[in-house]
């Protein structure tokens, strides 16, 4: 859920328009993984469960045919993108696992809206959520901020601690992006698993043609493949802790060398 509208139309937003003109040949959900991937593992998806089956269904387009006329107008540059069949502005993709849990992924980068990654847990012994705001609940209310607090003073994973203010300074999308790129030089340097495998790749982004199978043929039940063959019954759970590794050392961020630094 991110309002790109005018990102996706500006003449250097994406070399060539690539983003508008996949938003015009393709109907569906055109970028899953960024919510699904942390949702499945929680769920153990290819490691205990499996995705199964999704339906999924696009409204109309109400905005994007709607700009390139409003920008044609005014400029001849946008005249190609006149009249054609956009994507859906929301796309909602319905998922059931093996073990009978579902999975709602949405998408919309066109509606005015706040940002919002979802990414929102509800099982048989509570609620937590991400946004709009970070909450946890064990009933019909959520927990007092003191006692998030205690939650997370408690089950912050040693490795964001270590690495998290450094990141906070260093890396784009509030540190996300150093702590990812850390991690993965980390498990290669101790040996470990990646958090995410081909498999994982695999899965989390064939809910993209899939997605416009189900909405092409009115909300189609498409099944999900199996790309481990079988494999997803007794493979090993993501350890989502962090634990392992944790030693590589990081350089501290210099205000004498911000020019040789990435700003990203």
């Amino acid at each position: 859920m991110h309002d790109l509208l005018d990102l996706n139309f500006a003449k250097n937003g994406y070399d060539n328009m690539w983003r508008l003109r996949e938003n015009i040949k393709l109907n569906g959900n055109l970028y899953p993984t960024h919510g699904l991937g942390p949702v499945a593992q929680c769920l153990n998806i290819n490691r205990g469960d499996k995705m199964d089956h999704l339906v999924a269904m696009s409204s109309n387009d109400f905005m994007m045919g709607e700009k390139a006329k409003e920008l044609a107008a005014k400029d001849s540059f946008f005249q190609e993108f006149v009249g054609k069949k956009y994507r859906g502005n929301m796309n909602t993709t319905l998922i059931r696992t093996a073990k009978g849990k579902t999975i709602m992924l949405q998408h919309d980068v066109t509606s005015p809206r706040p940002y919002s990654r979802l990414h929102t847990l509800s099982g048989t012994k509570g609620f937590a959520q991400k946004y709009p705001t970070e909450n946890i609940a064990f009933g019909h209310e959520f927990i007092t901020e003191q006692k998030l607090k205690e939650l997370y003073d408690k089950y912050t994973p040693e490795l964001v601690k270590y690495i998290g203010e450094q990141a906070k300074q260093v890396g784009g999308h509030g540190g996300m992006d150093f702590m990812m790129d850390w991690r993965l030089i980390d498990c290669l340097r101790n040996g470990l698993p990646l958090d995410q495998d081909v498999y994982d790749a695999a899965s989390w982004s064939c809910i993209v043609p899939l997605s416009f199978e189900s909405v092409e043929k009115n909300c189609k039940t498409v099944d999900v493949p199996d790309f481990t063959k079988g494999a997803w019954k007794n493979n090993t759970p993501v350890e989502i802790t962090l634990k392992g590794g944790g030693n590589t050392p990081i350089r501290a961020r210099s205000a004498k060398k911000e020019n040789i630094q990435l700003g990203v």
